[in-house]
Formats: C-alpha cells, sequence, structure tokens
C-alpha cells in the first residue's frame, strides 16, 4: 500500500470515529485517543530548532507541525501539540519511553540508529566539520595534533572525528559537552580549540553569536556526511505512511521548498542570514518526492 493511499484511508476512517478508532494505531491512535502530539525539541539547534521567546521554532519544527496537521486530518479531531525539549543524548530514549512522538531536531539517520527508531525522508544533507578561531593558526585536520577538540554528547561527530584522526595518525584530545551551546563555548573561552559537529549547526552558532561570530571560521574539509530526517517510534506503520504521504504533499505543493527557503535563505529571528542554498542532493531527494523545479 502506498503512503498516500493509506492516508487516504485513514482519512475515510475519520468520517465515522467511532468505528474508525478501533482501526488505528500506534501514534495516530493516541493521538485520537488524547487529542495530543507531543514534539520533542532541541533548544540550539539553529536554524532546525531553537528557541525564540521562550518558543520553540525552526524548520524542523515547521515540518513537524505539518505533520500533526495531517494526523488531526487523520483522525478526524483537533489535535494540539505539547513541545517538550529534548537533548543529543537523551532524545532516542524520550522516543522510546513515549515521553515525546516526533523528534523535531537535527537528527542524523543512520542505519545503526535505524535499529531503535524510524525516520522520515531525508530533511537536510549535512558534513562534520570544525569550527575554530580565525587566529587560532588552524588549517585542517591535520593541524590538530596536540590540541583539545569539543564534541557535544550523543551526536555522530564523535565516531566520525575518532575515525579521521585515527586515518590522520594525528593524536588530539577530545572533550564532550552537554549541548551545542557549551561546546561553542569552550571554544569561545579557549578551553578547546575546536569544535567539531554538523556544518549547518556550526553556522548557525556564529548567525546567533552576531557580530562575535565573525571571530571563528568553519574549516572547509568534510569528515563525516550527515543525512538528517523527523525521528519517530519504529514499528508503527500508520504513522510511517503519514508522514511519508505528508512530505509528498510539501513537495507537490512546493511548500517544502518554501520552507527550507524560509530558514536557510531568509532573515531568521534574530535578523541574521545563513545563505544556505538547497544542495543538489537535497534538491534531488525532494524530487522524488514529487518537488518540481
Amino acid at each position: 500500500m502506498s503512503a498516500r493511499i493509506a492516508l487516504l484511508l485513514m482519512l475515510a476512517l475519520a468520517a465515522t470515529p467511532a468505528a474508525a478508532l478501533d482501526l488505528l494505531t500506534g501514534t495516530v491512535r493516541k493521538a485520537a485517543e488524547t487529542g495530543e502530539v507531543v514534539i520533542g525539541y532541541r533548544t540550539h539547534s539553529v536554524p532546525f530548532s531553537f528557541e525564540e521567546r521562550g518558543a520553540p521554532v525552526g524548520y524542523a519544527i515547521d515540518l513537524c507541525r505539518e505533520i500533526v496537521e495531517d494526523i488531526a486530518s487523520a483522525t478526524g479531531r483537533n489535535v494540539r501539540i505539547r513541545t517538550e525539549p529534548v537533548t543529543s543524548a537523551d532524545r532516542f530514549d524520550a522516543l522510546t519511553a513515549g515521553r515525546i512522538d516526533l523528534e523535531c531536531g537535527s537528527t542524523t539517520t543512520n542505519a545503526e540508529r535505524r535499529k531503535r527508531v524510524a525516520f522520515s525522508p531525508v530533511t537536510y544533507f549535512s558534513a562534520t566539520k570544525l569550527l575554530v578561531k580565525r587566529d587560532s593558526g588552524i588549517r585542517a585536520l591535520r593541524d590538530l595534533a596536540g590540541k583539545r577538540v569539543v564534541v557535544t554528547a550523543g551526536t555522530t561527530n564523535e565516531a566520525a572525528l575518532r575515525t579521521m584522526l585515527a586515518k590522520a595518525k594525528v593524536s588530539a584530545e577530545i572533550l564532550v559537552a552537554k549541548d551545542h551551546d557549551e561546546s561553542f563555548a569552550m571554544v569561545r573561552d579557549g578551553r578547546a580549540d575546536a569544535f567539531a559537529t554538523d556544518d549547518v549547526l556550526l553556522y548557525g552558532l556564529k548567525a546567533a553569536a552576531g557580530a562575535e561570530g565573525a571571530a571563528f571560521t568553519v574549516l572547509p574539509e568534510k569528515l563525516s556526511f550527515e543525512p538528517y530526517a523527523i525521528a519517530f517510534r519504529k514499528d508503527d506503520p500508520a504513522l510511517a505512511a503519514l508522514v511519508t504521504a505528508t512530505f509528498q504533499r510539501l513537495a507537490e505543493s512546493r511548500e517544502l521548498r518554501w520552507t527550507y527557503d524560509k530558514w536557510f535563505l531568509k532573515r531568521l529571528p534574530n535578523g541574521e542570514r545563513l545563505d544556505i542554498p538547497m544542495s543538489d542532493e537535497l534538491r534531488t531527494s525532494f524530487s522524488v518526492l514529487g518537488l518540481q523545479d
């Protein structure tokens, strides 16, 4: 059964709520019963998921709101969104334990993680890179010998960094911070010489720092390839079909492109711009879903 047909079936079932509830499963059924979907968000993952005036906003948040809108349509009732902050270290535990229903942040999808949770179609392609102070003298991975490099707990970047350091036979001390803000602060304060994480998050941190961001640079060398996606619980075919159908709807209506432009090309709430055009890889991925140039 295609995702589109599955969504149409759920919409038809929603016309008779009492009968439909018995047929719905997983997160969609939970939403029908409680009238609520819980979104897990990251507080400092600009522009994917971050706080603005105390409320979560961002590219991933907008996409998750569209998913919840389709859940509401499928269940035939109003579904409110409740938000819960999560960290890179506890986001998957929050999903599997049922504390959140959708994880809407800057999360890499890979084979190892798919053993534990499910993912939406790819939302962004990133790469692990290094952020350093412009006057640090560090220009590439090979310059990290004897230096301190910070990574954020629970991310894929630590393994990528260790692999590349081993291949290059470079000895560096790896430090672990609790979140991206702390990692960035450690470089800013001199407690670390470099910060290794996904390049788009580094650009976001620089932008969020305003004028102070000019003191830092993101090195061009790519240490890994990181495809992002929205995470949700495994073994939930109804939700998986609905999520795919949501992305197809957004692609065919071009809202997927408009949402990208809103967060990567236009001004962020703090007035800064990332100015990151859509990559060829992401454009191809979206075209498979139905996006037309």
